[in-house]
């Protein structure tokens, strides 16, 4: 039975999709499916459910699975320390603005909260963004895994300079640096919705059986009904999602400054450009980076 080396834990909305398919070809991954969702939702199945996923993998080749929603479920994370002791961790952070807008486009998409405006959807559901206490997630980590085990990495890395993002990966998980100039299927593109559904009720149903697929195992059939258009269908072909308002993204930077602000302090980095209100044009912030040696 063997299980992975090395769980991408998310958060959500940091890259996750464009990172397992830059390294699917270099490792072992679930067979026909990005994540299994096996330690956020699916533990009551067991672990031998889980490592079916893997039972194709031959030889000595690194075991590695995404799953971002493990990084905001504390128990999730001390399932894999259980079953992977040695595990090594990847977490990924993200301008928390950019990421808990990216968060209500995702919510909305999959029918969970309703087709009100950002600030309607926040006054409701105040824990959208709850993910984004990454020092307090991280820390955790830290303590569960150890910290030479778990790398941080910075989503406007791979924004501003893909490369070198990927490089940092593939040295942590132990394999050959991919070279992005072969890979001209990646692009620069980052998994992103565009538009809400145009119905909710269709879009919570196409999210449930979507749920139902996975629990089954049936990633043949999901592929295949994506491929034919049936999930952007279902959660798709709605209004156009707006830019946050300059007013919206100055409170919500009000809002997330002490969580910036611990981050800062956890993984001496400076994080300013988090703090900067953007201009009406969306201004993109200059890229964070880690303090080296």
């Amino acid at each position: 039975m063997r299980l992975p080396d090395v769980i991408g834990i998310g958060p959500p909305r940091t890259g996750s999709t464009w990172l397992y398919n830059a390294l699917r070809d270099s490792v072992e991954m679930p067979a026909r499916v990005k994540d299994t969702h096996f330690f956020e939702h699916f533990d009551h199945k067991g672990i031998e459910w889980y490592a079916d996923h893997f039972r194709h993998a031959t030889g000595d080749r690194r075991i590695v699975e995404i799953c971002p929603g493990i990084f905001f479920r504390p128990p999730a994370r001390e399932r894999i320390k259980l079953h992977i002791p040695n595990c090594k961790i990847i977490a990924t952070v993200r301008d928390p603005v950019d990421r808990m807008y990216s968060v209500y486009k995702l919510q909305r998409h999959n029918g969970v909260v309703g087709n009100g405006t950002l600030d309607q959807v926040i006054e409701a559901s105040p824990n959208l963004g709850g993910a984004n206490r990454y020092a307090a997630q991280l820390e955790s980590c830290f303590e569960s895994f150890g910290r030479e085990n778990v790398l941080v990495t910075i989503y406007d890395e791979l924004r501003a300079e893909p490369q070198a993002y990927l490089n940092r990966i593939c040295d942590f998980v132990g394999v050959a640096r991919v070279e992005l100039s072969s890979r001209p299927d990646l692009g620069s593109d980052i998994n992103s919705f565009a538009r809400a559904p145009k119905n909710r009720r269709l879009a919570r149903r196409a999210t449930a059986v979507i749920d139902w697929l996975n629990s089954h195992q049936a990633y043949r059939v999901r592929l295949a009904l994506q491929r034919a258009g049936v999930w952007e269908f279902c959660q798709g072909r709605g209004e156009a999602y707006p830019r946050l308002t300059p007013e919206q993204d100055e409170r919500l930077r009000e809002r997330y400054l002490p969580e910036v602000e611990a981050l800062e302090k956890l993984l001496a980095i400076d994080l300013s450009a988090w703090k900067k209100p953007r201009d009406a044009g969306g201004r993109e912030s200059r890229t964070p980076r880690v303090a080296r040696g």
